[in-house]
């Protein structure tokens, strides 16, 4: 999964949402999230792209019209693809990137995104540049708060589960949020596992303290000290998908303990009989 960006309708250069799928630039893809009202910045193959057709916005800038297939998608009913509009008109803009040490590439991008005086391309393809952003956040929920693995057995709990890390989440990037903007540091560069250390170790020490001017000033502190903890300045580092740890040798518990027996050589056990 690589390669997209969602689009709110703001601002230019206000990144409201943003998913990683490099299998969203296609036709289903932009028409599903257009009907949500979002829009989308996507790579695309440039097989796919014609550059003969469409109107010319610039020397690698082109709006061109993406039509219906005629054979439904296999993951979406006949209902759901009756719904989608005949054609789509896309904008699709060709760049370079140029970074030291590595080789030169060409993208070639597709967006929703048409106003090409609103949304130039060199900003668009800024924001697509910013999109490992949501990995990092990704990796925050799953192991900073352990949403990696959900350990309740009914879906109403696991609905309760999820709603209550994602409500711890959104609580710490509030907090991360008013540390950047009272003190005056990039938000991006605040530490997410620090900030979550910090608000634990205050939260106590604010839930000892009686006095309402005390608790305020705990507040005052802490805010500071999740600002000061800033993440070295890493640009364009790369983020390889792969862990440190090495998982466990050992088979998975799959029956009751007391049914396995041990062999003392190895430490190995022998798997329990399925009779």
């Amino acid at each position: 999964m690589r390669g997209w960006v969602i689009f709110r309708r703001a601002k230019v250069g206000q990144l409201l949402a943003s998913v990683d799928n490099r299998g969203a630039g296609h036709y289903v893809g932009c028409a599903l999230l257009q009907a949500q009202g979002a829009d989308l910045i996507s790579r695309v193959s440039g097989r796919r792209i014609d550059w003969r057709r469409g109107r010319r916005l610039g020397p690698d800038e082109r709006l061109v019209v993406w039509p219906k297939s005629h054979q439904k998608s296999p993951y979406m009913t006949p209902q759901e693809w009756a719904a989608l509009p005949e054609q789509l008109t896309v904008r699709v803009i060709r760049l370079r990137v140029v970074q030291t040490g590595f080789r030169t590439r060409q993208l070639m991008l597709v967006t929703t995104l048409l106003d090409a005086t609103e949304y130039p391309a060199a900003q668009i393809a800024a924001a697509y540049l910013r999109r490992w952003r949501v990995e990092m956040c990704l990796d925050d929920l799953k192991t900073t708060l352990g949403l990696d693995a959900l350990r309740c057995q009914t879906p109403a709990m696991v609905r309760r589960e999820l709603l209550t890390l994602l409500i711890a989440h959104n609580l710490i990037r509030a907090v991360m949020a008013q540390a950047a903007a009272d003190h005056a540091v990039p938000l991006e560069r605040i530490s997410f596992k620090g900030s979550l250390d910090t608000l634990r170790i205050y939260c106590a020490a604010s839930a000892l303290t009686p006095r309402a001017s005390r608790r305020r000033l705990l507040w005052s502190h802490m805010l500071h000290t999740i600002a000061a903890d800033l993440l070295p300045l890493r640009p364009d580092r790369w983020e390889p998908r792969a862990v440190k740890r090495r998982p466990k040798s050992y088979p998975p518990l799959s029956r009751p303990r007391h049914l396995y027996s041990d062999i003392r050589h190895g430490s190995r056990y022998l798997p329990p009989s399925k009779t």
